[in-house]
């Protein structure tokens, strides 16, 4: 009889772990508190492929990063995930400040990292023409890149459900009993009986490990505001360009989007809800000032959408990957903040391997397929090839979100394909529509209807996001009488 695992947590972290598990026989539950995937730090987060520089070496972060970063490229084309090697550069306006990216050059060399020189202002300049004339010098990491996390997330999900794996959504866990051998998961109106289990929580995760007894460690929530400019802008700079970091972080940054927009952002605040992603004008002030320094001549004229993801800052200095000191075959996989995204990769191999340490028997699964098609592919076609397909399909010769050319064929793929959108975010996390210019003002009717006739409810059921995020109350007649 095979072993079961599961997997709380359906983050880019907690999908990737379950893709990795079904490279094996075992019966594999990856359990996602949120009505779909990626909807916590993953979905809101600087999408960044940090090259590695950054963290001390020794340390697990330092290790996974420079690992998952050489992973990515690859890991990206086989899921039909947007990746981009656009390089980083991290900006000194001061000697003092050319000291720490020289430290940050030798740290980095230290750490494996490829592709890292010191640049002074002028080759600087020769390099991204809008950066500021008052940065004196830089580090360049040609390794690093950008990515579409949500996107990564959901695709692994989806593969772990394509090679065998069981995907629970809206289904929080709530408690952990052991039976003998066994853990006994009650998650929503879900119970799982699991041989071993990883805490994949994010946020949650010091909650998930109080479920057996386990308080060693602790999640902060921190905030960062972000600002999305349009993709009339997306040409400002190629490089995803960094302050000199600090003690909360890597600063305000400013990076193109794999979709072609520009980032800016993210600030961080200690806060205290970790449910809290409300945006401030302070905040999203301090956000538009300092970027500035950096690059003088941004346009916020063309900001679309302002938004804020909370990270999980732990009580350590590292990654918390290790098992629970309650329980030989429960693993923590926490506090994976920055460079959390870039490291993914590496964690799921590194974590899978722990549990074979611990015992879990690692069978070959030799049906094992690890690619998946892209959910918004259509738009990438040749004219041919797109005639082709509307003579097959003609549904996918109705452009429903005109931002993003996003076909009504696509949208009714992903409704039906895991893990299945379900709602408007889920439409948008898989297929980019109500992202675009307009953020949704033309297409967001159509695509309401478009969810309720496939999943056979009424259009004031459905959801923008979580169970209660109704777009619909009533009709406007019924109001008005």
């Amino acid at each position: 009889m095979k072993p079961t695992v599961a997997v709380i947590g359906g983050g880019v972290v907690g999908s990737l772990i379950a893709r990795e598990l079904t490279k094996y026989c075992l019966n594999v539950v990856l359990i996602e508190a949120r009505e779909d995937i990626a909807t916590g730090a993953t979905g809101a987060n600087s999408a960044i492929v940090h090259g590695g520089f950054d963290p001390v070496p020794g340390t697990l972060k330092a290790k996974l990063n420079v690992k998952g970063a050489a992973m990515m490229p690859s890991l990206a084309e086989d899921l039909g995930v947007s990746y981009k090697n656009n390089g980083s550069l991290v900006l000194a306006f001061s000697e003092k400040e050319m000291e720490h990216v020289r430290k940050l050059y030798a740290r980095g060399m230290e750490n494996g990292v490829p592709g890292l020189s010191v640049l002074n202002a002028e080759e600087l300049q020769a390099l991204e023409p809008n950066i500021s004339k008052e940065a004196v010098g830089a580090l360049l990491c040609s390794s690093a890149g950008i990515v579409c996390p949500y996107s990564l997330a959901v695709a692994a999900a989806g593969n772990a459900v394509d090679n065998g794996a069981e995907l629970l959504l809206a289904s929080p866990v709530t408690a952990i009993q052991k039976q003998g051998e066994k853990f006994i998961l009650t998650c929503g109106e879900h119970t799982v009986e699991a041989d071993y289990v990883l805490n994949c929580a994010g946020i949650r995760s010091d909650e998930v490990a109080r479920l057996v007894g386990d308080d060693s460690f602790s999640i902060k929530p921190r905030a960062g505001e972000y600002l999305l400019l349009d993709k009339s802008e997306g040409e400002t700079v190629s490089h995803t360009i960094f302050q000199t970091p600090n003690e909360m972080g890597k600063g305000i940054l400013v990076t193109p989007t794999v979709h072609g927009n520009l980032l800016v952002g993210p600030t961080a605040l200690n806060i205290e809800d970790k449910a809290d992603t409300s945006t401030t004008r302070e905040g999203l002030a301090f956000v538009r000032s300092t970027a500035m320094r950096s690059v003088p001549n941004l346009n916020f004229r063309a900001v679309i959408t302002s938004f804020t993801g909370v990270r999980s800052v732990p009580n350590e200095e590292d990654f918390i990957i290790r098992f629970s000191e309650k329980d030989a075959k429960f693993l923590h996989v926490a506090g994976i903040e920055s460079p959390g995204l870039s490291s993914a990769p590496a964690i799921a191999p590194f974590a899978v391997q722990l549990l074979a340490e611990a015992g879990l028997p690692l069978e070959k699964n030799e049906a094992f397929d690890g690619k998946r098609k892209s959910y918004h592919w259509f738009s990438s076609l040749s004219m041919e090839e797109k005639n082709a397909v509307i003579r097959e399909n003609p549904a996918f010769g109705r452009v429903v979100c005109r931002c993003e050319t996003v076909t009504e064929g696509e949208i009714v793929d992903a409704i039906h394909r895991a893990p299945k959108a379900t709602t408007l975010d889920g439409l948008k996390h898989r297929l980019r529509s109500g992202m675009g210019r307009c953020q949704g003002g033309f297409c967001t009717p159509l695509l309401v209807e478009i969810l309720a006739r496939e999943l056979g409810i009424s259009p004031m059921e459905v959801q923008k996001s979580t169970l209660g995020s109704n777009l619909l109350i009533e009709k406007t007649k019924e109001v008005a009488e």
